[in-house]
């Protein structure tokens, strides 16, 4: 995911006692759309979450519930193109795990459990939720994999530039990059909880499955040096259900071609490497009307999408993709439902007028609309 997101109020974690109502509502929607537990009544279960909210100021969600909230959350994701497969999301129940090395850890397990050698499962993990005692850990970093970015004296950036804030931040609290800095060096994750200060952890590789990038037609493409990791897990994002927020809940698809292609490598305020393909393609630079911006971004896209099909890792195609949203949009108002969706976002930046999700709107998007993963604090 990328570009800026817009801050949506909602409550601090830490700071109040959940809303009962918003714990009725969500537990309603779970029994009217038939995930509850066979033999569970409704009644019963919120006398329960009443009860509970009476005496501690906050509920703990059983396994279906955490399932069925982290599930319709993803279901619910204006912004996410990859919604057809939510039922599918493998949930990694670790309320119980506190300590911060131990939660760096199942960051890792994460992981590796969602990579299985490529082919990408979606999952997420969720850990403890913030109470009125106390806020839940955090995951400082915006996705659990990313590339550092170098501030140089010229000003430049080696790396992600994306990220050069967010590197100085760990080196300055002590995190030592490779000695041969790279474009392509894995930041550390940073973990907060409330027991002390944010922690680092690195990341052994053996978790980070990365594609080097080469292109079907130009041999020069592989001397570039480019790569990319296979797994977009997304980890600044709290999760909220039923008025329970959990900070920290990594969670990941697969990736679209274009977001690796046509944002993270071409975008200038990133990779920005466009001109650099452009000059080995021996394009005329010298106007944006001979469309070699255009010429440019299609091979990065494609060399991305040729790599990760040789590699053997998943990677959906904005056309195929586009036609199973749309499918995914036929069912739930099959099903009833408002599907909405975010149309900058779901439209995607190469050839969005050929793709079957641009010729259409969308109902809006709804920044109360609960389960939900939220804008990071």
């Amino acid at each position: 995911m990328t570009g800026s997101i817009p801050l949506y109020p909602r409550r601090v974690s830490g700071e109040q006692s959940v809303n009962s109502a918003e714990a009725e509502e969500f537990l309603d929607r779970m029994f009217a759309e038939g995930a509850a537990p066979e033999g569970d009544r409704f009644e019963t279960r919120l006398a329960e979450v009443r009860a509970e909210i009476a005496e501690t100021g906050t509920y703990r969600h059983t396994a279906a519930e955490l399932a069925y909230g982290a599930r319709v959350a993803w279901r619910n994701s204006a912004r996410c193109i990859g919604r057809l497969y939510w039922r599918s999301l493998r949930i990694r129940d670790r309320r119980r795990v506190t300590d911060p090395a131990a939660i760096a850890g199942e960051c890792v397990a994460h992981l590796r459990q969602a990579t299985r050698g490529g082919r990408i499962r979606p999952t997420v993990t969720a850990f403890a939720p913030g109470t009125p005692d106390a806020p839940g850990p955090r995951i400082h970093n915006e996705q659990l994999i990313r590339y550092a970015g170098y501030r140089l004296d010229d000003g430049s950036v080696l790396g992600d530039p994306r990220y050069a804030e967010f590197t100085e931040r760990v080196r300055r609290l002590g995190w030592r990059p490779p000695e041969r800095r790279g474009s392509f060096d894995v930041l550390p994750l940073l973990v907060e909880t409330a027991a002390g200060e944010p922690r680092l952890f690195t990341l052994p590789p053996d978790a980070v499955l990365e594609v080097p990038l080469t292109h079907p037609d130009h041999r020069w493409f592989a001397g570039l040096g480019l790569r990319w990791h296979a797994v977009p897990a997304i980890s600044n994002m709290p999760l909220e259900i039923g008025g329970v927020t959990y900070p920290a809940a990594p969670f990941n698809g697969w990736y679209l071609g274009t977001e690796i292609g046509a944002r993270n490598l071409a975008d200038e305020q990133r990779y920005d490497l466009l001109p650099v393909v452009a000059e080995l393609m021996g394009l005329d630079t010298a106007s944006d009307r001979t469309l070699w911006r255009d010429r440019a971004l299609v091979e990065l896209t494609l060399a991305v999408q040729h790599s990760f099909d040789a590699a053997g890792v998943a990677l959906a195609d904005h056309h195929t993709e586009s036609h199973r949203f749309l499918s995914h949009v036929e069912r739930e108002e099959r099903a009833g439902r408002r599907c909405p969706a975010d149309w900058s976002w779901i439209v995607p930046p190469l050839s969005g007028g050929q793709t079957a999700v641009f010729h259409r709107y969308y109902d809006e998007p709804d920044p109360a609309q609960r389960p939900a993963f939220l804008p990071p604090e």
